[in-house]
């Protein structure tokens, strides 16, 4: 009898696990792979589209053309999940399953910024960094903010980045000298774990003109004054605010009793939650990496094997290391990259490869090689 894996979420994390298993078994298993959305964007891709490089039907990636032996997709939305009956119920029926795998991320609570709604703008989604779009069109002059709202977010270069790309945008239509730039970051230095890459981060800032706020969240915008109220009470004006909206797990996952203190907990080895059967891999995890999808895509990979082992009854892989490696825009076209590794030693440690050319190769080969091996297409 094929053993039932049911996947929840179809993103870095989903789309890796769901292919190594259809690789190993083809038809020899079932695997059920849901999720609501039609579509996987990478989340470089919406600074893409926000800066008007790209648009929005050039970086979608759809579902539907998923083919593999022994998966199936469903798109529809998860109600319901009993991690000790591994049961789950959708708008599409219920599934049981003998392994279940939670990939479902991290979702955006805007309401959680008093304000951010009414008075500025988000651009972690793909409607927020398609309305963006045309906004940043139009701004010529005055403050522009970038700031963070919560402290734990998806990949944490993404606002240094916007701040770069934002100059560069302005800079290319003649509009710069009459701007301001501000990033206001929760942490002391942009990557923590890479003094290296911080400094290099740093120095563009400086050459730039772009103000860094250290240890610092936005707590609430106030739309009528247009300032930004810090988390240590200061406030800044804006005529722009760019915000990284705060991140929780999706309520469906806090209604399961599967999370601790607002995210899953599980084995950093295996990824393995303390319900029997039950993993848990990407933003949607406590397991001390940071939420992007280079280290969802690690951590699926482990899960996978480990799967692979129990079905077989093989041996246990090695245990999940908690290192990736992220592709950084340091601005004018220039990319960077940052290794990084968060479980193996005592403290998390990061490598910095300065921009180079290769780099700009390397990173678009990163994205359609996933393309052409999570979806069979070449782009």
């Amino acid at each position: 009898m094929k053993s039932r894996v049911v996947v929840l979420g179809a993103g870095f994390g989903g789309l890796e696990l769901t292919t190594i298993l259809s690789e190993t078994f083809g038809d020899g298993i079932d695997v059920v792979l849901v999720d609501k959305a039609d579509s996987f964007v990478f989340g470089f891709a919406k600074l893409d589209v926000m800066f008007g490089r790209r648009r929005p039907e050039e970086v979608r990636h759809y579902y539907r053309d998923i083919a593999k032996p022994g998966v199936r997709f469903v798109q529809t939305t998860v109600r319901s999940i009993d991690p000790n009956a591994r049961h789950v119920e959708t708008d599409a029926g219920g599934f049981d399953a003998d392994y279940l795998v939670v990939a479902l991320g991290a979702d955006y609570d805007v309401a959680a910024t008093p304000g951010l709604a009414e008075g500025g703008h988000e651009f972690y989604s793909m409607d927020g960094a398609v309305a963006l779009r045309d906004v940043i069109a139009g701004f010529e002059r005055g403050a522009a903010i970038v700031g963070v709202c919560g402290k734990s977010f998806k990949c944490p270069p993404a606002p240094s980045e916007t701040a770069l790309m934002l100059h560069d945008h302005l800079e290319v239509r003649g509009c710069r000298g009459g701007t301001e730039i501000s990033l206001v970051m929760p942490f002391g230095t942009p990557i923590p774990p890479s003094p290296e890459t911080s400094k290099a981060i740093l120095e563009a800032f400086a050459e730039r003109g772009i103000r860094f706020v250290k240890d610092n969240l936005v707590r609430a915008i106030d739309p009528r004054r247009k300032v930004a109220v810090l988390s240590d009470g200061s406030e800044m004006p804006f005529d722009l605010f760019l915000g990284v909206p705060v991140h929780r797990a999706p309520a469906v996952v806090i209604e399961s009793g599967l999370a601790v203190d607002g995210w899953i907990p599980v084995d950093p080895r295996t990824l393995a939650t303390r319900f029997p059967g039950v993993y848990a891999v990407g933003d949607v995890n406590s397991v001390g990496t940071p939420k992007a999808g280079v280290f969802a895509e690690g951590a699926a990979r482990v899960a996978a094997e480990i799967l692979v082992s129990r079905i077989r009854r093989g041996e246990h892989p090695a245990p999940y290391d908690g290192a990736g490696a992220c592709y950084i825009e340091m601005g004018r076209g220039r990319v960077g990259r940052v290794d990084v590794n968060f479980l193996s030693g005592p403290k998390p440690t990061g490598t910095f490869r300065p921009p180079q050319e290769e780099l700009v190769a390397e990173k678009a080969y990163f994205g359609s090689s996933r393309v052409e091996r999570w979806f069979g297409a070449v782009t």
